[in-house]
C-alpha cells in the first residue's frame, strides 16, 4: 500500500476568498497527501477555519480551485458541533452506523419470520435472504462495531455510566468529544480536524495521538497543542497575512527555521535602511551639485530596488513583538509550601490521599493529570480557599502570591482595558498605564476596549498584565494557556521563564510543560508520584517502565513454556545451538523476542510510512528475525524436551 500514500489528494490553487472587504485568503496555493498528517498554524482569527470549510467544500472560493482526488471521503471535526439533542450520547454516535443498525434489524426480522416458518419454498428464500444481508453485515464489520465504539468513547474519557444520559444534558466539552469519537468512527480517508484536543484531558490526548498515527490516510489538523503538532505532523502549513506557507517536518522543526528566517530578516532590513539612509544622503546631498548626475543615477537605481522589492523595508513580527517581565523578586530561602499527608474527597469521590510536597524557593512545579483527579481543587486547598479532607498545608504567611485561575470572572466586563490596570494601580497616570499595557501588545485605542469584547486571548493578556502588578513571590496558575494562540503561548513562556521566583501551575500542555517546569506532581486515578523533571522527561520513564513491563511479561511466558511438557522431537542435524545450555536458550528466546516486539512496535509510527525504504528494511528486518526466533525457540523446547 505504501506506492500510493504520496499521491495528492486534495490540491489547492490561486485560491482567493473574501467577506465583504475582509481577505482571508489571497490566493493560496498548496497540496495535501494521502498518508501525511500536516498542522496548520497560524494566530487567531487569521482564516484557518474558513479554509477547512473550503477545503470540505462547504462555501466556495471567490477565484481559483480546489481539486480532490476521485471518490474522496472528507471527515471534517468541527469547533462547535450539530447534535441531536433528545438522542442519548450511545444513540448519537451509534448514528454513524445507521446502515449497519438498519442491516441488523433486518437480520433479526428474517431469522423471526424463518423460526416461524415451515419446509418449503418459503423458508429457502428467507435463507437466501438472510444470507445476502449477513454477507453485507460481515463485510461492514457488523459484529465489530459496538466493541470500536466502545473503544472509541473509552480512549476519549467517557464512561459507560455516561452512555445512556441525553445530549442536552452533556457539557460543551462532552459534546465537542462525542463529534470527534463520530469522526472517529466514520473511519473517512482523509480528516479535517478542528482543535481535536479541545475538551481533552492528558490521556485522552495520548490516546488520540496513538489512533491517528495508525489512520492510513491523510489529515490536516488545527491545533494549539504544540507537542501533539511535534508527534503527528510531517508538514506544517502556517497561515499569515492571508498566505499561506509551508515548512518541512513537525512544529520543532518549523519553529527553528522560522526564527532563522525571521533572524536572516532581520539582519537584511538592518543592512537595507542603513544603504537606503545612505543612499538618500548622498542624493540630497549632490542633486544640484556638481556630482548631479551620480546623484539622479542612484535616485533612478533605489527608485527601482524599493519598486521590485529588493529590500527588506519593513520589520519582521518577531522585532516588532515586545516580551513581558515580571518584576525582580527578592532571593528567598526556606521552604515555600509544605503539603502533609493531603487528602480530599467529596463523599464518597476520592480525589487524592497521603499527598506530600515541599516547594523549595525557585521550583516550577507542573501539576498535571486526568479530568477528576483534583488538580484545580488542590490549588484551591493551597491557597486557603477551601480545607483538606485530611493532612494540612502550609506556607509563609508573609509570602507574596500571585493566582491566575481558569476563569475570567474576576475581570469586570464593563471596564475598559486602561480602567481595569489603573484600578490595581492608582498611582499610574493614564501615560504610564498606557505604556504599560504596551508592553502586552495593547497599543493606541485597544486600551478603550471594554473587557467583555475582547477575546479569551486578549482577557488572558489583561488578567496577566495585573498579576505582574502585584510584583508576586509566588505565582500559582491553572491551566494559563487556555484560550491561547500558539504566539501568546510563546510569549507567555519566554515571561515566565524569565521569572525569577517559584511557581505552582497546572497545565495540559505538555509543550508548555516542557518549557516552564522543574519539576511534575502527577495526579491519576489510582495515586500521584512526584517526579524531578518536565514532562517529556516523565514521559520517557514511563514508556522506559512499560516497555520492562513487557519484558517481564515475555520473561514469564518463556518460563511458563519451559515449565509446560513439550512433546520430545526426532533427532536433526547438529546445530549451532547446540554446544549452549538450556538457560542461554531461553535467555536467546527472550532477548529475541523483546527485540521483535520492539521492531512491530515501530509499524505505529507515521513517519515510517512517509519512507518506502525504511518500511522495505523493517519488514525484512522481522521476516529475518521472526525466521531465527522459530529456530531458537525451536532448539530450546528440543532440549526442554530431552530434560
Amino acid at each position: 500500500m505504501a506506492y500510493h500514500r504520496f499521491m495528492s489528494a486534495i490540491a489547492v490553487k490561486e485560491v482567493t476568498r473574501q467577506f465583504g472587504t475582509q481577505v482571508v485568503l489571497e490566493r493560496v496555493s498548496f497540496d495535501l497527501r494521502e498518508g501525511e498528517i500536516a498542522g496548520l498554524v497560524g494566530a487567531n482569527g487569521s482564516g484557518k477555519t474558513t479554509l477547512f470549510r473550503i477545503l470540505a467544500g462547504e462555501i466556495q472560493p471567490d477565484t481559483g480551485t480546489v481539486t480532490r482526488s476521485r471518490g474522496l471521503e472528507i471527515g471534517h471535526l468541527k469547533q462547535e458541533p450539530e447534535a441531536v439533542p433528545d438522542r442519548t450520547l450511545h444513540d448519537e454516535v451509534a448514528s454513524v452506523f445507521d446502515d449497519l443498525l438498519a442491516m441488523e434489524t433486518r437480520l433479526h426480522t428474517i431469522a423471526e419470520k424463518m423460526s416461524a416458518c415451515g419446509d418449503g419454498p418459503a423458508l429457502c428464500a428467507l435463507m437466501d435472504e438472510y444470507e445476502r444481508v449477513n454477507g453485507r453485515f460481515l463485510a461492514a464489520g457488523g459484529h465489530g462495531f459496538q466493541t470500536r465504539l466502545n473503544e472509541i468513547l473509552g480512549g476519549l474519557g467517557f464512561a459507560p455510566s455516561d452512555y445512556d444520559k441525553p445530549m442536552v444534558q452533556l457539557s460543551g466539552g462532552q459534546k465537542c468529544r462525542a463529534a470527534l469519537a463520530k469522526l472517529l468512527l466514520a473511519q473517512r480517508r482523509f480528516l479535517l480536524l478542528d482543535e481535536p484536543t479541545n475538551h481533552l484531558d492528558i490521556d485522552a490526548v495520548r490516546w488520540l495521538e496513538r489512533f491517528l498515527s495508525g489512520h492510513p490516510g491523510g489529515a490536516v489538523i488545527i491545533s494549539h497543542d504544540r507537542y501533539l503538532l511535534d508527534r503527528l505532523c510531517c508538514r506544517i502549513l502556517e497561515m499569515e497575512d492571508q498566505r499561506i506557507s509551508c515548512y518541512p517536518g513537525n512544529y520543532t522543526n518549523y519553529h527553528e527555521t522560522k526564527q532563522r528566517r525571521l533572524l536572516t530578516q532581520e539582519r537584511q532590513f538592518e543592512k537595507d535602511t542603513e544603504f537606503i539612509r545612505k543612499e538618500r544622503d548622498f542624493i540630497d546631498r549632490h542633486h544640484a551639485a556638481q556630482r548631479s548626475k551620480q546623484a539622479q543615477g542612484r535616485r533612478t537605481r533605489l527608485q527601482r530596488g524599493l519598486r521590485d522589492g529588493e529590500f527588506v523595508t519593513e520589520q519582521t513580527r518577531r522585532a516588532r513583538r515586545t516580551r513581558m517581565a515580571f518584576a525582580e523578586v527578592a532571593e528567598r530561602t526556606g521552604t515555600m509550601l509544605r503539603c502533609d499527608d493531603l487528602g480530599m474527597a467529596f463523599g464518597p469521590h476520592r480525589l487524592f490521599e497521603g499527598l506530600t510536597l515541599i516547594v523549595q524557593p525557585g521550583d516550577r512545579l507542573g501539576i498535571t493529570g486526568p479530568n477528576g483527579t483534583g488538580k484545580t481543587t488542590l490549588l484551591k486547598i493551597i491557597l486557603k480557599q477551601i480545607a483538606p479532607a485530611a493532612g494540612t498545608c502550609t506556607f509563609d504567611p508573609g509570602l507574596v502570591i500571585g493566582y491566575y485561575g481558569q476563569e475570567h470572572a474576576e475581570l469586570d466586563p464593563a471596564r475598559s482595558v486602561l480602567e481595569e490596570i489603573r484600578s490595581f494601580r492608582k498611582d499610574f497616570s493614564e501615560l504610564a498605564a498606557r505604556s504599560y499595557l504596551a508592553r502586552f501588545l495593547f497599543r493606541g485605542d485597544d486600551v478603550f476596549k471594554t473587557l467583555g469584547l475582547l477575546s479569551g486571548g486578549e482577557q488572558s493578556r489583561v488578567r496577566l498584565a495585573c498579576l505582574m502588578l502585584g510584583e508576586p513571590e509566588l505565582l500559582i496558575l491553572d491551566e494559563p494557556t487556555n484560550h491561547l494562540d500558539i504566539p501568546s503561548c510563546e510569549v507567555l513562556e519566554e515571561t515566565l521563564t524569565s521569572f525569577g521566583g517559584t511557581m505552582i501551575l497546572v497545565s495540559h500542555d505538555r509543550y508548555f510543560l516542557d518549557s516552564v517546569v522543574n519539576r511534575l506532581l502527577v495526579l491519576r486515578r489510582d495515586g500521584h508520584a512526584v517526579f524531578p523533571g518536565n514532562y517529556s522527561e516523565y514521559a520517557a520513564q514511563v514508556e522506559a517502565d512499560e516497555s520492562a513491563a513487557r519484558v517481564k511479561a515475555t520473561r514469564d511466558q518463556a518460563r511458563s513454556r519451559r515449565r509446560a511438557p513439550v512433546p520430545a522431537r526426532k533427532a536433526s542435524k547438529a546445530s549451532p545451538y547446540d554446544r549452549l545450555s538450556i538457560e542461554e536458550l531461553e535467555a536467546m528466546v527472550v532477548e529475541r523476542e523483546v527485540k521483535l516486539a520492539e521492531l512491530q512496535e515501530r509499524y505505529g509510527n507515521p513517519s515510517l510510512y512517509k519512507d518506502p525504504v525504511a518500511l522495505e528494511e523493517l519488514a525484512e528486518e522481522i521476516e529475518s528475525l521472526s525466521a531465527e526466533l522459530a529456530e531458537v525457540d525451536a532448539a530450546w523446547q528440543e532440549r526442554a524436551a530431552s530434560q
